[in-house]
């Protein structure tokens, strides 16, 4: 097989855009049917398998940790005179930009003020401890658990990769276990599955994120935020994010990424130091110090004998939503990762993007809890409506307050537009064969296919439910990362 042959799409591509078409189509003409559907499967998969996503999520963390101080901590992801590619910033850059980013801005602020009113079982709203309880829960859902799905995943599909000179594909993951068979019919099957989740997961961040700006935009200059409004930012980010895409992971994508997370920590400071100072830095010492001292309770509690509803949207609802990104997040993780040890990699995956975590939500959570506990401003109940907002209405009542909204907007435009870069070329890859610099044609169509799904889902209404979709495609791919481990473990095994 020529270079050529190997760049065209084969039956992944053209099976997955058909399957992703019928879906867009569903929420685009019944929109109502499909959140009927949805809202049911969803019920179910919270009924009967929510300790099934506790325990798995922390299993990934777990392994980590093993991979990171045991004995295959030494070997490179790549021949063993093989040196990273971006320096340890870039590399770090490009960790969020693809990650958590969009999420840290979208909830920074709106998780732990709607936990306050709102507040895990066994906490009474609007109290001193659902205060503590709100920043805890949230630092927990966006420190070590997500991260430790992304690690997992893109640690092993690195190890195959550049050690073991597999194609970049899912499926190859799996070579140990099952041979051959991940080139025939098994494996089209695991990169087919995995590139529908991919797609529809991204699709409908790219919707929400674009209702964020929208939101921004609305609250700093006072245009309209409406359908139409949201519809021009998805034309305009899409514009950019193709060029980016187009230009390749070193030209485009690591020079936004690094810039922005140098306009993240200039975020970060201002915040800290315009708002309660004092209160913030006793909010990351006392939250830290929970969060250290509770893991393994917060990991794996359920609350068997006390409503599970609160769970089930919250903590069930984001380790399913993680794990359906983690086809996307953990290739594009991999591919960036040629030339680290397991243990430099599990340190900079796993514990850098999780303490960060930490201090993103202590300053951001903490200051817009301060601003509602205090009265200031009553940033909930608007939450409650339009969650896109909690994070500029925060940003408003600061001093310098036009200017630090003009800078979340600028972040939330960067990473929306870094996110559905690095989105596209990894469908593109899962797509092409594995090869990691695919056709142009072939990462345009993956690039209009995830703005025009959040497009037609917007007008329509069916982007909630078609999120729900990516959601329960979560279940079995829990099955299939838990799997991982153990060909990634079988794998290192050898190299010993």
């Amino acid at each position: 097989m020529n270079r050529k042959e190997k760049k065209r799409p084969g039956t992944v591509f053209y099976v997955s855009f058909s399957i992703i078409a019928i879906l867009v189509c569903w929420g685009a003409f019944f929109p109502d049917n499909l959140s009927n559907t949805s809202n049911t499967a969803m019920n179910w998969m919270n009924k009967y398998f929510s300790w099934f996503y506790m325990i798995a999520t922390t299993i990934f963390v777990l392994a980590c940790l093993y991979l990171a101080i045991g004995p295959y901590r030494n070997i490179k992801l790549g021949k063993q005179d093989s040196e990273p590619r971006y320096s340890y910033f870039s590399w770090l850059g490009l960790l969020f930009a693809t990650g958590m980013g969009v999420g840290l801005v979208f909830w920074g602020v709106a998780e732990p003020v709607l936990h306050y009113v709102n507040p895990p079982p066994g906490y009474q709203a609007e109290t001193t401890a659902a205060a503590e309880a709100a920043l805890k829960y949230s630092v927990f859902h966006w420190a070590l658990q997500p991260w430790g799905v992304f690690a997992i995943i893109g640690l092993t599909m690195a190890f195959f990769k550049f050690r073991k000179n597999r194609p970049g594909l899912i499926s190859h993951a799996f070579y140990p276990l099952i041979g051959e068979r991940a080139n025939g019919t098994l494996g089209k099957v695991i990169n087919i599955f995995s590139t529908i989740a991919t797609a529809i997961g991204v699709a409908t961040t790219f919707g929400l994120s674009a209702m964020q700006v929208s939101g921004g935009i609305s609250e700093v200059f006072g245009t309209p935020n409406n359908q139409i409004s949201q519809l021009i930012i998805i034309a305009v980010i899409t514009a950019m994010f193709i060029t980016s895409l187009l230009s390749g992971v070193d030209k485009g994508m690591r020079y936004l990424s690094t810039s922005n997370i140098i306009i993240a920590g200039i975020l970060m400071v201002l915040v800290l130091f315009l708002g309660p100072t004092a209160f913030l830095f006793d909010s990351f010492v006392t939250v830290t110090g929970q969060y250290i001292g509770e893991y393994l309770s917060l990991s794996l509690s359920l609350s068997p004998y006390a409503d599970g509803s609160w769970r089930g949207q919250w903590t069930i609802f984001f380790w399913a939503w993680v794990i359906a990104w983690g086809p996307y997040v953990g290739t594009f993780i991999a591919r960036i990762s040629r030339g680290r040890t397991i243990k430099e990699f599990v340190m900079g995956v796993l514990f850098v993007p999780a303490l960060l975590g930490i201090v993103w939500f202590s300053i951001m959570g903490g200051t817009g809890l301060d601003m509602q506990v205090s009265g200031a401003i009553d940033i909930a109940s608007q939450a409650q409506q339009n969650e896109e907002l909690a994070f500029f209405l925060m940003l408003g009542e600061l001093p310098l307050g036009l200017i630090l909204n003009i800078l979340g907007i600028l972040l939330i435009s960067i990473f929306f537009i870094t996110s559905a870069d690095s989105a596209s070329y990894v469908l593109s890859v899962i797509s092409s064969k594995g090869v990691l610099n695919p056709n142009k044609l072939v990462k345009l169509a993956w690039g209009f296919c995830i703005s025009i799904t959040a497009a037609v889902l917007l007008l329509s209404g069916g982007l909630e439910a078609l999120r729900a979709i990516a959601i329960l495609a979560a279940l079995p791919f829990t099955v299939i990362v838990l799997v991982m481990i153990v060909s990634l473990i079988k794998g290192l095994k050898e190299e010993l």
